[in-house]
């Protein structure tokens, strides 16, 4: 099967087959990030040699989707930073200045349930990681959603992101991969992106309803949503963890 990754500088026509790629991968909830949100569609023109898909070309079908962005980092995990919101803007930021990237972070891996079975995971690490070498950076940083964590919303992330199987191998299936392929775990992130919305849109959201103020267990939520019905805001911090791939070392 010939997948190779094209980048939207390459071909942007693609991604017109991809339109409601979004939806089917995420919780309708995870479409409404504070700061990843606004920020969102500028990635395609501000960093388009670093958006990319995978493409089958026999079959002329796109099967996959990676968002990724160039940051700084000295190389130290205290520097990483609290998450995705954070480097997201940090990306922006850095090219709105002309700072010069060190590092590249994974914003997202978009894989749609009707390819899961293909071993795409690992193909779209791989082409980060090519891109990130391509452009003479150190690092490929990512701040992982555990794709288990929605099982144990009440597990702080920092003790679930310890969790190992009877092999010795990582618990969640998404920080395996990672570290099969290399990378080295990182902080836990606890508050890497923040969403708030109404109590309304939380209920429409999730399909539940919030009758009081609290902390609710939510449909696909990897931990627990506030609800404050007098001010009529539901917040919630999506958690990561950082997992780390050394470019440096590796052809």
């Amino acid at each position: 099967m010939p997948v190779v990754s094209v980048r939207y500088s390459e071909r942007p026509e693609l991604w017109e087959r991809i339109t409601d790629l979004s939806a089917e991968v995420w919780p309708e909830y995870n479409r409404h990030g504070d700061v990843v949100g606004p920020y969102w569609d500028s990635l395609y023109q501000v960093f388009p040699d670093f958006q990319f898909v995978l493409y089958d070309e026999d079959a002329d079908e796109v099967l996959a989707e990676g968002q990724t962005i160039p940051v700084a980092w000295t190389g130290r995990e205290e520097d990483l930073g609290p998450g995705i919101d954070h480097s997201i803007a940090a990306g922006f930021d850095l090219a709105g200045s002309g700072g010069t990237p060190d590092a590249l972070c994974a914003l997202a891996a978009e894989i749609p349930p009707r390819h899961r079975q293909r071993g795409l995971a690992t193909v779209i690490l791989g082409a980060m990681a090519d891109l990130g070498r391509d452009d003479g950076l150190g690092w490929l940083i990512a701040p992982v959603r555990p794709n288990w964590k929605e099982r144990y919303p009440l597990a702080p992330v920092e003790r679930y992101a310890a969790w190992t199987l009877p092999s010795g191998e990582a618990f969640d299936p998404w920080i395996r991969i990672h570290l099969r392929l290399g990378a080295r775990l990182g902080p836990a992130l606890p508050q890497s992106m923040r969403i708030t919305g109404t109590v309304a849109e939380w209920e429409s959201w999730t399909g539940m309803a919030f009758p009081d103020p609290g902390e609710y267990v939510f449909p696909h939520g990897l931990a627990t949503l506030r609800v404050d019905r007098q001010a009529d805001v539901g917040s919630y911090s999506e958690p990561n963890v950082w997992l780390i791939h050394d470019l440096r070392s590796r052809p």
